[in-house]
């Protein structure tokens, strides 16, 4: 009885997946096969959309926002060679177990930095900066802002230092605030 049961839900699994391949290829059908002048159409459209795209962000970047791409990408440069040397150092066969569990210590630290830091960019940015750059190392934070030309005002400085203390466990003391002059 098993066997039949078995045999039947088989047989009725295999005409469903047959009806779904046959509704299927009879729906590709009725729209037909796509024509090549709206395809080239389409591809031109997109290809120019990609340049004006780069065109405009190579435009930002040109402008007052080139300090802090520059300085991004330097960061994130310095953090990958010592991540490559930490790793070249934890992964060595003469290392020591002292070494190694230092090194990964290390790696842990600057994988927490490097979310930390994206985090505060992140909040300040949604707190009306046109955009910064944070930098988290062992002895404290550095963060960079645009600022007016008269400088930026207490409050704004208080509210620098107080997104990157309630993201980090630094204190008052260990937080550089930078402006760069727009």
């Amino acid at each position: 009885m098993n066997k039949v049961k078995r045999n039947v839900i088989t047989v009725t699994v295999l005409l469903f997946v047959c009806a779904a391949v046959y509704l299927n290829w009879s729906y590709n059908n009725r729209w037909g096969t796509a024509d090549q002048a709206m395809v080239e159409a389409e591809d031109a459209a997109m290809e120019q959309a990609e340049e004006e795209y780069q065109e405009s962000m190579a435009g930002e970047t040109e402008g007052s926002s080139s300090y802090f791409a520059s300085a991004r990408l330097t960061r994130q440069e310095a953090r990958d060679e010592a991540l490559s040397l930490l790793e070249m150092t934890a992964g060595s066969e003469n290392a020591s177990q002292e070494t190694v569990d230092s090194a990964m210590d290390a790696i842990s630290a600057m994988a927490t930095y490097s979310l930390q830091e994206s985090q505060i960019e992140n909040m300040l940015i949604a707190k009306d900066y046109d955009d910064c750059v944070v930098f988290i190392s062992d002895d404290g934070v550095t963060v960079t802002v645009p600022a007016p030309v008269e400088g930026l005002s207490q409050d704004a400085v208080a509210r620098i230092t107080d997104t990157i203390l309630s993201e980090t466990d630094f204190t008052m003391d260990q937080i550089t605030v930078i402006e760069v002059k727009e």
